[in-house]
């Protein structure tokens, strides 16, 4: 999803993230805005959403704010800003 901005406010849309396989397939999802022309942001930090479990070291699930730190780590290693800026420069 994109929205494009005017006057009114600025572009914006979601981000998915995800593989898929026969048997299974796993996500990531995010919103983020363009912060200023060439710059693009997550709009919710803590607005992720995943269909993801992560487990700790014993085997337990991990709590909304520890699965945000490690997606967060994930996000951050992704090119997707690169690929927002494609989208918005993408003639429509």
């Amino acid at each position: 999803m994109l929205t494009f901005g005017d006057e009114a406010g600025p572009c914006s849309g979601q981000t998915l993230w995800g593989d898929a396989s026969v048997d299974r397939s796993a996500g990531v999802a995010w919103d983020w805005v363009e912060l200023q022309q060439g710059v693009v942001a997550m709009s919710d930090p803590f607005g992720m959403v995943t269909n993801l479990r992560l487990l700790d070291a014993h085997g337990e699930a991990l709590s909304h704010v520890q699965v945000t730190v490690h997606l967060h780590q994930l996000v951050h290693a992704l090119p997707w800003q690169t690929e927002v800026q494609r989208a918005l420069s993408a003639p429509s």
